[in-house]
């Protein structure tokens, strides 16, 4: 390619067939450890293969993935196959990865798991040293850097679930040396002023990003602070010292803001549900009150002594009434036998017998004579007939059948 003007292309093109032509890149295996690792959507495998002195970005494609037989993480040091090539139209060159092994821990990752495991054994992850988000936040305070995609979200999330909330940020370094004294300082300062919960974060990256959240200054800061803390560190595969210590981990800074900061608009839509269900449950129960009130006052009438003695008064009435219709019956029925015997007296009546000619005898004592052994001799005697009365000297007596 002496002499001449190429275009871009051609020198992307050239330098490619380059490193086609050779035989080491396309058949190579390189040792490093892994970092910014991501797992796109379609199944696709970017990172960054790292050792003290260089990078090297890698790719393993979807139809690549049987080359590997674990999960590839942050921090893992790893053996990968296959070939370096150049991507034309970014001229860039990378390792396509075919088959990726374990190698080892990289050094990052190693005091990584050596403070996780000593801060374990002191009992700093423990639950019982967990404290609860309150639900109802007013104030919320922030330690993460004044600009980024972190901040920016935490806000648009606070002000779209609740514009009354405050926030209180404390811009600090979140990469770095300083890094670490910087988010440890932004704890204390804020705990100091009495909000209500912490939000401690940052956006992704890789694990050097965000190894200021796995410094156990950092670690200590937030397990002696006494406001609650949410952790918000990276992606949701990214894990930190930071969250381990935390009350709560959220996967990103933008989780942190839907759990620190409650829904004002649904809070206003819950309180007026438990209003209707209360004005509700009220009427029903008020209701109910009405119909026992109703009852009792109906049981209350039985026994009102007035209601009594009109109750009373009107049995009497009607006892009265079945008494006289009962008497009255008696009265005719007994009408009706006194008739009958009136007429059958009637006809044994010695009047009745006088009034057709016939006498009624009686001593001078007036009791009836019906047998001459009543009467004797020098006696006296009464004959009762129809128009009147004969007084008569008895001067014989003699029994029938007898001659005078």
């Amino acid at each position: 390619m002496a002499g001449g003007v190429y275009t871009v292309s051609q020198v992307n093109a050239y330098i490619k067939n380059m490193f086609v032509q050779d035989f080491a890149l396309n058949r190579i295996s390189i040792k490093g450890e892994v970092s910014n690792c991501k797992y796109h959507s379609s199944g696709h495998i970017y990172f960054t293969l790292k050792d003290g002195k260089g990078t090297l970005s890698a790719v393993m494609f979807a139809g690549q993935r049987m080359g590997l037989s674990f999960r590839l993480e942050e921090g893992q040091q790893v053996v990968v196959s296959g070939s370096v090539d150049v991507y034309e139209r970014d001229g860039k060159y990378q390792l396509y990865a075919r088959e990726i092994k374990l190698d080892g821990i990289g050094d990052l990752f190693r005091k990584f798991e050596a403070l996780r495991d000593e801060l374990e054994e002191m009992g700093m992850f423990s639950g019982a040293y967990k404290q609860p988000i309150p639900r109802f936040a007013k104030t919320v305070g922030i330690v993460t850097a004044p600009t980024g995609a972190a901040i920016r979200d935490i806000m648009n999330i606070a002000s779209r679930r609740n514009p009354y909330v405050q926030l209180v940020l404390y811009p600090a370094l979140v990469q770095g040396e300083q890094a670490k004294y910087s988010i440890a300082k932004g704890i204390g300062t804020l705990d100091a002023m009495g909000l209500d919960v912490l939000i401690v974060g940052r956006g992704g990256g890789s694990i050097e990003d965000l190894w200021a959240f796995n410094e156990e200054i950092v670690a200590r800061a937030i397990f002696d602070c006494e406001t609650p803390v949410i952790s918000a560190v990276g992606h949701e595969t990214d894990v930190t010292i930071a969250d381990y210590v935390a009350d709560l981990r959220a996967p990103t800074p933008s989780a942190a803001a839907e759990l620190a900061v409650f829904d004002y608009r649904q809070f206003l839509a819950d309180l007026s549900g438990y209003q209707n269900g209360l004005l509700t449950a009220v009427d029903r129960n008020l209701q109910r009150k009405k119909s026992c009130l109703e009852q009792y006052r109906l049981k209350l009438k039985l026994k009102d002594p007035a209601y009594q003695l009109n109750e009373k008064r009107q049995r009497l009435a009607d006892l009265e009434e079945c008494m006289e219709r009962a008497i009255n019956g008696k009265l005719r029925d007994r009408r009706y036998q006194l008739g009958l015997l009136a007429g059958r007296l009637e006809g044994l009546s010695p009047l009745e017998k006088i009034s057709k000619g016939f006498g009624f005898l009686t001593d001078e004592k007036g009791k009836r004579i019906t047998s001459i052994k009543q009467a004797e001799p020098g006696d006296v005697m009464e004959i009762r007939i129809r128009d009147g009365r004969i007084r008569a000297d008895i001067t014989k007596v003699w029994p029938d059948g007898k001659a005078l």
